[in-house]
């Protein structure tokens, strides 16, 4: 049996290139250069160094047609990083609410959590997102779901000094 790992001098600087800027095009959201990549063979589901997605790097950036245009080619909304973080918990920690619809409504689990029990509800909730709480709790999040530290958003949004969403979660706890 071989071991087919490279390490990175065995790999051919051209290819490296053109990874980083399709990386890049995800940044930017660049759709129509995704679109095009992946309709030429690249993976959707490409991922760098650090275990994102492209996905991950284009809902994390705020872009919505990017993500749009790579989960309608087959990129999972679900793809966690190294990190164990999804899209839909980056996009919900940056606010971007058209990102979350989008996800959500190509499959994102809205329940999907990090090792560490963290939902993307409990991360709005946190800063102080009342709007992404809103929008996350009417796609079926539990206010009452607590991470491996048994905090709950509603715990979550107290400690970090976030009154607004920590109320509304509030009512919504136990109901």
């Amino acid at each position: 049996m071989t071991d087919d790992k490279r390490s990175p001098e065995d790999i051919d600087p051209d290819l490296v290139e053109v990874a980083r800027e399709i990386f890049d095009a995800a940044r930017r959201g660049e759709a129509n250069m995704l679109a095009a990549v992946i309709e030429k063979g690249a993976p959707p589901n490409l991922r760098n160094e650090k275990g994102d997605s492209l996905v991950m790097l284009a809902a994390y950036h705020g872009h919505t047609d990017a993500v749009r245009v790579l989960l309608e080619r087959g990129a999972d909304p679900n793809l966690r990083n190294d990190n164990g973080q999804t899209p839909l918990a980056g996009a919900a920690f940056k606010g971007f609410k058209d990102v979350v619809q989008t996800l959500l409504a190509h499959g994102a689990d809205v329940e999907g959590a990090s090792p560490d029990g963290r939902t993307a509800l409990m991360i709005a909730a946190m800063f102080n997102r009342t709007e992404m709480v809103e929008l996350l709790l009417a796609h079926g999040a539990n206010p009452d779901a607590r991470d491996a530290n048994g905090v709950s958003a509603a715990d979550a949004a107290s400690r970090m000094g976030a009154p607004e969403t920590a109320a509304l979660l509030a009512k919504k706890a136990g109901a």
